[in-house]
């Protein structure tokens, strides 16, 4: 599972780094939480374009709810079947650019966030879908989802679910909505190298998501006989 993450870079930092088309304004956040507007990249003509959208997937055919229904995950190993997601896997998918995601580690009386990222900090790309959801007031709502799969080693320790992040190398295929590569696509969506990861506790902070500083993210020491355990 994913319900928070982080995105710290500044929009002509990831226009650069993913080669797409910037038309946005973008912060830095340090507590990204659902239902908050979040960084995505989608192809459009043939080329990658930055959008904004509603983190917590809306589906289109939704009626007689409110915004409040949605989807901040979506399961890989059932997206092609489960029936919010199975058209959008064809032809809507899009990646989410992000530095870090965080879990929570159950630890005596408290819960423990914790924060993982790829390499040193480095920025990655969620593997993601999108839809259009039109509220009954007639505004077009476009929202996405972030997908999941079984927890690497790594994270194992914390949950038994992981974000789906993808390769550079997969981007384009991911990206690319043929019926022809769908197989392709769909077999991306595999647990990160774990080996390639760090994990480290943060500070509770975090809990709040009115709280978005970096202070949410930095590094933190605890000192309890789960903290042993799970080291």
């Amino acid at each position: 599972m994913c319900n928070r993450f982080r995105s710290s870079r500044s929009d002509r930092y990831l226009a650069e780094r993913f080669q797409a088309w910037d038309d946005i304004e973008h912060q830095p956040r340090f507590n990204v939480a659902p239902t908050q507007p979040v960084v995505t990249i989608r192809q459009e003509a043939g080329k990658r374009k930055m959008a904004m959208m509603r983190w917590g997937l809306i589906p289109a055919g939704t009626s007689g709810l409110s915004a409040g229904h949605f989807f901040m995950n979506a399961r890989s190993e059932t997206v092609r079947t489960t029936p919010s997601f199975k058209n959008l896997i064809n032809r809507n998918r899009c990646l989410i650019p992000a530095d870090g995601f965080y879990e929570w580690k159950k630890m005596e009386a408290i819960k423990q966030p914790y924060c993982f990222e790829v390499g040193a900090g480095d920025v990655f790309a969620f593997a993601g879908l999108w839809d259009e959801w039109k509220n009954p007031s007639g505004i077009v709502v476009t929202s996405c989802t972030i997908l999941t799969t079984a927890a690497n080693s790594l994270i194992a320790a914390i949950h038994d679910r992981m974000p789906v992040i993808l390769p550079p190398e997969k981007y384009e295929l991911w990206l690319t909505p043929e019926a022809k590569m769908l197989d392709a696509a769909l077999a991306a969506l595999q647990p990160y190298d774990a080996n390639a990861m760090r994990r480290y506790p943060v500070s509770r902070r975090l809990n709040d998501s009115r709280n978005d500083d970096p202070e949410c993210s930095q590094p933190i020491r605890i000192e309890s006989s789960a903290q042993k355990q799970l080291f």
